[in-house]
């Protein structure tokens, strides 16, 4: 689909206004067909399954089968810099918090012709990057930098983003995101094919030893506030996704809500309809 087709982007800050959970009278055990949009959803199940065999399926056709269903994906925007100072800037959605205690995040970079890209080339070598997370008003910059240029184009002139130091690695950090991190190589572990022996990826994990996030992106609670921060997630083939509209949905807790919930099942049991559970489970 080309840009002429598509409709202006929305800037209505509107979009990013807190709603209800979709379904606030939904309770235990309610089926999802009991909601007019559920029953919706459930009936496109009469179209059938497409059953894929990962083994016998092309790679490329997998790769974008998954990239289109496995969404939407945060992007790390990732600065390294080589061993002889060459400086790296690449955005890859492969990526996700693994922990919070330490701080460690993922990367997965994936090999090209059989070699390493330069970012994790980079990261094994100096042991030290940052991954900057993006926002709407530079994801043209941004998207600029996957560019597959000759190794002697620099990203960082092709985006027009400014570069500033970081306090503890080596890698600069990208001033215009309103989230970075500063991160130390935690572990490299290369993704073998079980079939062929052939490394085709490389999984990075970061320990996260500083966090640099603007003040103007931060709420009342000191944590990052979602229609401030503008952060885009990428889709399938070359979309984005914004953040859309968002909606709370509470966490139920057992000291709270697990008689209420031990009751309930007790009632599936008696019925009939509930599943038995294993010894270790009723422990």
């Amino acid at each position: 689909m080309s840009s002429a087709a598509l409709p202006p982007f929305d800037f209505s800050p509107a979009k990013a206004a807190y709603t209800e959970k979709p379904h606030p009278g939904w309770v235990l055990g309610q089926r999802t067909e009991s909601t007019p949009d559920g029953k919706e959803w459930v009936e496109g199940e009469k179209e059938g399954w497409k059953v894929i065999d990962t083994s016998k399926e092309d790679p490329m056709k997998l790769y974008a089968l998954m990239i289109s269903g496995i969404i939407p994906r945060p992007i790390a925007f990732v600065s390294s810099v080589s061993e002889t100072g060459v400086e790296n800037l690449a955005p890859f959605s492969w990526f996700n918090m693994v922990t919070h205690y330490p701080p460690v995040l993922s990367i997965s970079i994936a090999h090209v012709a059989g070699k390493l890209k330069d970012t994790p080339t980079n990261i094994k070598a100096t042991k030290n990057f940052v991954v900057n997370i993006i926002s709407e008003p530079f994801v043209e910059q941004a998207n600029i930098t996957s560019i597959d240029c000759p190794p002697e184009i620099n990203e960082w002139d092709l985006s027009g983003l400014t570069k500033v130091p970081s306090d503890i690695v080596k890698a600069p950090r990208v001033k215009e995101s309103a989230f970075s991190m500063e991160c130390e190589l935690f572990q490299s572990i290369d993704i073998v094919h079980p079939d062929t022996g052939a490394a085709t990826t490389t999984l990075i994990l970061g320990l996260v030893k500083c966090i640099h996030v603007r003040n103007d992106v931060l709420n009342e609670r000191g944590v990052v506030d979602v229609a401030k921060f503008k952060a885009v997630g990428r889709l399938g083939d070359i979309s984005y996704s914004t953040t859309g509209t968002p909606f709370r949905v509470a966490r139920e807790q057992w000291k709270i809500d697990g008689e209420k919930i031990s009751e309930f099942l007790k009632g599936l049991q008696n019925s009939g309809l509930g599943t038995e559970s294993s010894p270790k489970e009723r422990l």
